[in-house]
């Protein structure tokens, strides 16, 4: 298969138009937050808060790219005209190079990524400029090939939806279990969450303290991104000097990490329990370990922390001009349903079995997206 070279700006139109926002433009604001790795689509919008600075000017079908923070490899299609977070860019095709529907699957291939990141600079926040990315080349088969391309990937991106989807509602069940049953259709007494935890604050770190090995003298670090859809993931991990980490800092079984302080109010609050892999490994300073030392059980927590009851206080209470945080009181404080210890686990166990299914998907969802990435990769490089 014969491919041709392009410099980026040959292939895609950087999209500069800004103007301040309104108040009606909040509920269809989209921030780099609304944005998911590897997810070509935008599942969430709009600003809880007033919008401040200009914003990129985005029409439905534009892509929009994740310039700040661009190890997170976010890239998706704009569902509807509105603004865009000014820390993104606002790309579309010159169709005379690329086709329309294959612009989109080229932009988060990880063969735009590596190269993307590879000229992105700042070390805390690394950030994809255009005057570096405009000169950067990629090589694409022709446009007959891209189209044939476009149909197979998109159609392999509907099944993946359609599994997300079905993962999604698992999740919505166990929630409507965890309602009917201990908050709607019962009056278990509640108490304050503080008598059956310990909080424990996240690990402060310079420059300095970071390494960029795993060895006797370094530890793994999870940060806030390492919470997602009340799971720990392995995406991005630091490690930092294992001086700077206090015995109670290192995660155990069961232990619940949870994002404490954010610049987005909608993660603050996101929690997962910690698995047999997270165990050992410690955390940052913007998040704090829920350890249990009570009569709750870990899951039961967590399965709480997941809630749209949860989920409204956080919003009431996470708090700051610039950043958003959770207060130990405020953990502390939530006024919880406490039912028997059997009871629990009555309902862990029907989690467990809802987490058996999930598993299967989530396995058949890993199996098709190697085959997806192998497509493109097979194609492009």
């Amino acid at each position: 298969m014969t491919l041709s070279k392009y410099r980026f700006e040959e292939i895609a139109i950087n999209c500069t138009q800004k103007r301040f926002p309104t108040e009606e433009d909040q509920p269809l604001y989209i921030g780099l937050e609304h944005l998911d790795t590897g997810n070509l689509h935008v599942d969430r919008w709009g600003s809880s808060v007033p919008l401040k600075g200009e914003k990129l000017v985005m029409r439905k079908g534009d892509v929009l790219l994740g310039r700040r923070n661009a190890y997170l490899r976010r890239a998706a299609v704009a569902p509807h005209d509105g603004l865009f977070s000014a820390h993104g860019m606002v790309l579309q095709p010159r169709e005379d190079v690329i086709d329309r529907d294959f612009f989109p699957l080229f932009i988060a291939s990880d063969y735009f990524f590596d190269e993307a990141n590879r000229i992105s600079v700042g070390s805390l926040s690394p950030t994809i400029n255009w005057k570096d990315l405009r000169n950067v080349e990629f090589e694409l088969p022709n446009k007959e090939k891209q189209r044939e391309l476009a149909k197979v990937l998109w159609a392999m991106d509907a099944t993946k939806r359609s599994y997300q989807k079905l993962l999604q509602k698992t999740d919505e069940l166990v929630k409507a279990q965890f309602m009917d049953k201990f908050v709607i259709g019962n009056s278990y007494p509640r108490k304050q969450l503080g008598e059956y935890i310990e909080q424990v604050r996240g690990v402060s770190y310079k420059p300095a303290d970071i390494r960029t090995t795993l060895n006797e003298n370094s530890i793994l670090l999870l940060r806030a991104n390492n919470i997602s859809s009340g799971r720990i993931n392995h995406f991005d991990v630091q490690y930092v000097a294992r001086e700077k980490v206090s015995g109670e800092q290192i995660i155990r079984l069961n232990d619940i990490l949870m994002c404490a302080s954010s610049g987005s109010i909608d993660h603050v609050g996101k929690a997962a329990i910690c698995e047999r892999d997270a165990v050992g490994e410690t955390f940052g300073a913007f998040c704090k370990l829920i350890r249990l030392k009570g009569e709750l059980l870990p899951k039961y927590i967590a399965t709480y922390f997941e809630t749209d009851e949860y989920r409204k206080i956080i919003m009431q209470l996470a708090c700051g001009s610039n950043i958003n945080n959770l207060k130990t009181e405020h953990i502390d404080n939530l006024m919880i349903p406490i039912p028997p210890i059997e009871v629990q686990e009555q309902f862990v166990a029907f989690v467990r079995q809802c987490d058996k299914s999930k598993l299967e998907l989530e396995q058949a969802l890993t199996e098709l997206n190697a085959t997806y990435k192998k497509i493109i990769s097979d194609n492009l490089t």
